[in-house]
């Protein structure tokens, strides 16, 4: 999934309670599947950013000679600027954009 075009809030909001719940009819099994879901996107983010960085990375041993690489602090900033993983799957979730089954009921 693109996170780049989410939607999700970049800053703290207060969220109904009975639409998290709605799609499990239980608040617990619902910031279980919403904790788990950030978990996959920040992992996701994670390895696009160290992907990303990696091609800036040179491989000296001399300290003197450290310099700034305009195009990674945008790369580095960019990804600061995107919502936090937790907003993107709240936003998800609202959205029923997260698949969950119960595997005891099936």
């Amino acid at each position: 999934m693109d996170y780049k075009e989410t939607k999700a809030a970049l800053s703290t909001i207060t969220y109904d309670k009975e639409a998290i719940e709605a799609p499990t009819d239980n608040i617990y099994e619902a910031i279980s599947i919403i904790a788990k879901r950030a978990a996959q996107i920040n992992s996701d983010l994670k390895k696009e950013l160290v992907d990303k960085l990696d091609e800036f990375a040179t491989y000296n041993d001399s300290l003197e000679e450290i310099f700034e690489n305009k195009e990674q602090i945008e790369v580095s900033k960019f990804y600061e600027r995107l919502p936090k993983p937790h907003a993107i799957a709240v936003e998800e979730w609202l959205n029923d954009r997260v698949y969950h089954r119960t595997p005891d009921s099936e």
